[in-house]
């Protein structure tokens, strides 16, 4: 279900922990899933519950619980804006607006040609740099103005 490499990446997430805790590594062997399918299915978190050697709904519980994981597809690129206070009143509506009109896609959609998703967040604990976003969880860009996602969008064209 999941490539060879994958696998090998989950077992180095899974030999951090003591060898009954492979439980322990569920965010980890999800996260890695979710980077190779592009979201997470229920027949792939079932096959990473297994391959842990877990109760399905231990990892089901992580997957529904945190919104890093998506369980519907989305599109090539994610963008998560985060719309919580500090970064509200440092200018986060505005600048989803902005993505917004340029995209052509409120929060939760993606784009017709399936090249970008745009998802709301929570703190994503750089409050002092607001507002900001995360490219598919992993990049994260702040201090947002208009010229700065133009730059991040031409860049993931």
């Amino acid at each position: 279900m999941l490539s060879t490499e994958s696998l090998q990446r989950i077992d180095r997430e899974v030999a951090k922990y003591p060898p009954l805790q492979k439980q322990s590594a569920t965010m980890s062997a999800l996260r890695i899933a979710q980077e190779e399918k592009g979201w997470l299915a229920p027949e792939t978190i079932e096959f990473v519950a297994g391959y842990l050697q877990i109760p399905a709904i231990a990892a089901w519980e992580v997957a529904t619980f945190y919104n890093m994981y998506e369980l519907k597809p989305v599109g090539k690129y994610k963008l998560t804006v985060c719309t919580n206070l500090p970064c509200s009143l440092m200018g986060a509506e505005s600048v989803v607006e902005y993505i917004q009109g340029k995209l052509g896609i409120g929060f939760g959609e993606t784009t017709a040609d399936g090249k970008f998703t745009l998802k709301m967040s929570e703190c994503m604990g750089s409050c002092g740099e607001g507002p900001l976003l995360t490219v598919n969880n992993h990049k994260m860009k702040v201090k947002l103005t208009p010229q700065i996602i133009d730059e991040i969008l031409a860049g993931l064209e």
